[in-house]
């Protein structure tokens, strides 16, 4: 079987190791998507596991699609009928880019009529009650090669389940494991989140230290699937549960406003991980080191998200004055601001561009913090 998974633009590395770490051969690698073999039981185990992915395809081909003839033809070839019955539900969406057919609607329908007329040829049916299962087909069209996909997630994968009360402008679950991640995680270095907001920074690194798999406490599309029968989820979920182990790591997590502090804590708790991290409210400029070693990860506000531009300008200023206390920790923030460096005084060592959804952002790490 050919899969593929979907990530947030700048994560296609973290994602691909995952895979490989998974055991599966990756084919093809490019912009927000990747490729990769595996039997019936990726789908459960990658969707339970992928830590860095948006969803996760059942790719059932892909082929050269300049004109609706050949998108039509090409769908029509691919096999439908070995996972849509024909009482089941097949909507379809997509993406069409920098491709002659650039209208989404015009080929949602000439997709959605290519498969019926290959599941009326199959089960000598003419209208089909759709009332069954649904497998949401998913097309993508890039510079005029389209790929056809059946999506085994149904919900995002970010959407771990733990975070159902959020406060303003939250960073996607899959975005703070990156930043986590990224930090390199340690067992005797506190990782500190001074604007955490719901907590997702450190619940996302709370989770990666424990090996705790992102996907454990929810359900995915391809649960309702004859093609994968239950007895794969529920070995995905016991191997994962397994793979849980003991850790010393600790979190500090803070914030100015106590609501999102008491999200936060509920979210920890949701997720399991409540125990590895030390909550409080606090003002993020008397962050202080505790006589600890310690990195700093964060997503403070910027100009897109809760606070006007001179009031980000300013508070910039005053975390590089604040944070040169902070004697060798370690430093990462993530914003969109395009002035970071300057406000905060100090050139990063090393810069990356990430995507908050669809928000252009830098990712700065000050490996050294300078006196």
């Amino acid at each position: 079987m050919r899969y593929t998974a979907t990530c947030l633009f700048g994560l296609e590395g973290l994602l691909g190791a995952e895979i490989d770490a998974l055991g599966y051969k990756r084919t093809e690698t490019i912009d927000g998507r990747i490729t990769f073999e595996g039997d019936a039981t990726a789908a459960a185990v990658c969707n339970i596991n992928l830590r860095f992915a948006e969803r996760l395809y059942l790719n059932l081909g892909e082929f050269e699609a300049p004109t609706f003839d050949a998108l039509f033809e090409g769908t029509k070839s691919l096999p439908w009928e070995e996972y849509i019955g024909k009482n089941d539900q097949f909507p379809v969406r997509g993406h069409a880019i920098k491709s002659k057919l650039f209208s989404v609607p015009d080929c949602q329908r000439i997709i959605k009529k290519a498969v019926a007329t290959r599941l009326s040829r199959v089960y000598k049916i003419e209208r089909f009650p759709e009332t069954g299962i649904k497998y949401q087909i998913d097309f993508f069209i890039l510079k005029d090669r389209a790929a056809l996909m059946i999506d085994l997630s149904g919900t995002p994968l970010h959407k771990r389940g733990y975070r159902p009360q959020t406060v303003a402008a939250p960073l996607r679950e899959t975005l703070a494991a990156a930043a986590a991640s990224l930090a390199r995680p340690r067992e005797n270095v506190v990782l500190c989140d001074p604007f955490c907001g719901s907590g997702t920074i450190v619940i996302e690194a709370a989770m990666i230290m424990r090996n705790k798999a992102p996907g454990l406490s929810r359900t995915f599309a391809a649960e309702q699937f004859p093609q994968f029968p239950e007895s794969l989820w529920i070995q995905a979920r016991e191997k994962a549960s397994e793979n849980e182990k003991e850790t010393g790591f600790r979190c500090r997590a803070s914030d100015i406003d106590p609501e999102c502090v008491k999200i936060a804590k509920e979210s920890a708790e949701r997720a399991g991980v409540a125990d590895m991290i030390d909550f409080s409210v606090a003002d993020a400029l008397d962050l202080e080191t505790n006589g600890e070693r310690g990195t700093v990860v964060t997503n403070p506000p910027y100009g897109e998200r809760l606070m006007k531009e001179e009031g980000v300008d300013e508070l910039y200023r005053n975390m590089g004055k604040a944070w040169r206390r902070l004697e060798r920790w370690q430093i990462y923030v993530l914003t969109s601001h395009p002035d970071f460096q300057r406000l905060f005084g100090r050139r990063a060592d090393k810069i990356r561009k990430l995507y908050n959804g669809m928000i252009p952002c830098n990712y700065y790490q000050f490996f050294k913090n300078k006196q």
